[in-house]
Order: structure tokens, then C-alpha cells, then sequence
């Protein structure tokens, strides 16, 4: 049937001989492995961050009115439940009242339905805005249930702020014992824990080893030159 010729075309296509493929994550990675391209050259080449602009930076929370609150953040493009956007509903319900969850990226229709425990923010095209808020933020919540990579556990991190992801796809191999928890997935009572075991640390604790680990692993610049570099030993063969 059609599929299986349009599969069969896809295939084809890919037979070129010197074809390298490029993963942003070990997990993504291991999906090739199980692929018909496992047998090419693969290599791991994480996502970057710009760590000139996305840098600690001062504290907005009484600017947004959030002076005594430990400030959850949560940063997606689209908001949807594979983004876990009922997790954080359900999240709301269970969290004591200094805790604020506020979602970055939602529409002004879901602005509309979030539940009173969630401050909801259109998308902002603003850089610095979505940097101060990231500085503001105690944790970067990332409660997706699937990732190529994690790029806003990442941007927190170069802005010194610790994250929570769920144990699936790549999240978890962006986070060490210092700079966030990784829980099981779904596991709302888990991530509530978790909350309140970083923050009872206290960001401080974190802060230092979020900001290193964004310079030494997610620098945009060393990312070109690993890509740069793999093409220089392609070229060459």
C-alpha cells in the first residue's frame, strides 16, 4: 500500500554513503540505534544556549507582584497535555499557598480556563522578559512527557535556576544531583516533593552548579564548533 512504498521511498533516499546523523540527545540516539539507520555514523551533539543573554539576572518577582513566593515556572511554545499542562492543574491543587505556578506561552483562550493557582502569560517574543522571569523562578518545571532534548531546563539552568523534569525521553539526562529531580512520570505526589525538597535547599544551593553545567555542556558556541568540527572529518573522508 501506499505507506509502506512511501516508507520504502524514505529509505531509498537515505542511502547516501557518506551519511552522518546527528542526535540532540543519548535518548534520541538510542531511537536511531533502533532504526534502519543504525548501522550509519551517529553522533551526539546537544541543543546550546546563548549563556551571554540568558545569565542570572537581578529579581523580578516584586516586579510581577510575586515578592514572597517561590515561583514555579513552566515555558512552552505550545501548551498541551503531552507539555503536561494538566499535571500542573493538578499540581495547583496540592501545593501550599506560597508557591505560585506561572505558565509562559499559553493562548489567551487557556489563560482564560486556568485554574486561580496558575498565573498564565501569552508567549513573549521579549528575550529579556523570558530571562528575568527564568532568574525570578526557583525551579523550571518541566513536566513533558516527551523530549528530543529540554531546551528550558537549559535556559534555567544558564540562568542559575534548578529543574524538575519526569523520567522519560531525554529529560533526565540534562539533570545531575545539583541541578534540579528527576520524578517518575506523572507522579503529581512526586513532583510535589520535589518542589518543596528544592526549595527547602534553597536555590543557593543550586544556583552555581545550574549556571557550570550550562557553560560547560549547553554553550551555543562550543555546539557550533562541534558541528564545524564534524564536518571538517566528513569533508576530509
Amino acid at each position: 500500500g501506499g505507506v509502506e512504498r512511501n516508507y520504502n521511498r524514505k529509505r531509498k533516499s537515505f542511502d547516501i554513503d557518506n551519511l552522518h546523523i546527528v542526535s540532540v540527545s543519548k535518548w534520541l540516539n538510542s531511537i536511531v540505534d533502533e532504526s534502519y539507520l543504525s548501522k550509519r555514523d551517529k553522533h551526539i551533539i546537544y541543543n546550546g544556549v546563548d549563556i551571554d543573554i540568558f545569565r542570572p539576572n537581578g529579581n523580578i518577582k516584586k516586579d510581577i507582584g510575586l515578592g514572597d513566593k517561590k515561583i514555579l515556572l513552566g515555558v512552552a511554545t505550545t501548551w498541551n497535555d503531552s507539555k503536561g499542562l494538566t499535571d500542573y492543574y493538578k499540581l495547583s491543587e496540592i501545593l501550599s499557598e506560597e508557591y505560585q505556578i506561572v505558565l509562559i506561552g499559553v493562548t489567551r483562550n487557556q489563560i482564560q480556563k486556568l485554574p486561580k493557582g496558575i498565573i498564565g502569560i501569552e508567549r513573549t517574543n521579549n528575550i529579556n522578559e523570558l530571562v528575568q522571569y527564568y532568574s525570578a523562578a526557583d525551579v523550571v518545571m518541566n513536566l513533558s512527557y516527551a523530549e528530543t532534548f529540554g531546551l528550558t531546563t537549559v535556559e534555567g539552568f544558564a540562568c542559575g535556576t534548578p529543574s524538575i523534569v519526569y523520567d522519560t525521553t531525554a529529560s533526565p539526562e540534562l539533570i545531575t544531583e545539583n541541578t534540579g529531580i528527576v520524578v517518575p512520570l506523572g507522579d503529581i505526589l512526586a513532583v510535589k516533593d520535589a518542589v518543596e525538597e528544592i526549595c527547602r535547599k534553597g536555590k543557593e544551593h543550586y544556583s552555581q552548579f545550574c549556571r557550570e553545567r550550562a557553560l560547560l555542556h549547553f554553550n551555543k558556541e562550543d555546539k557550533f564548533k562541534e558541528y564545524i568540527e564534524l564536518y571538517k572529518k566528513v569533508l576530509k573522508q
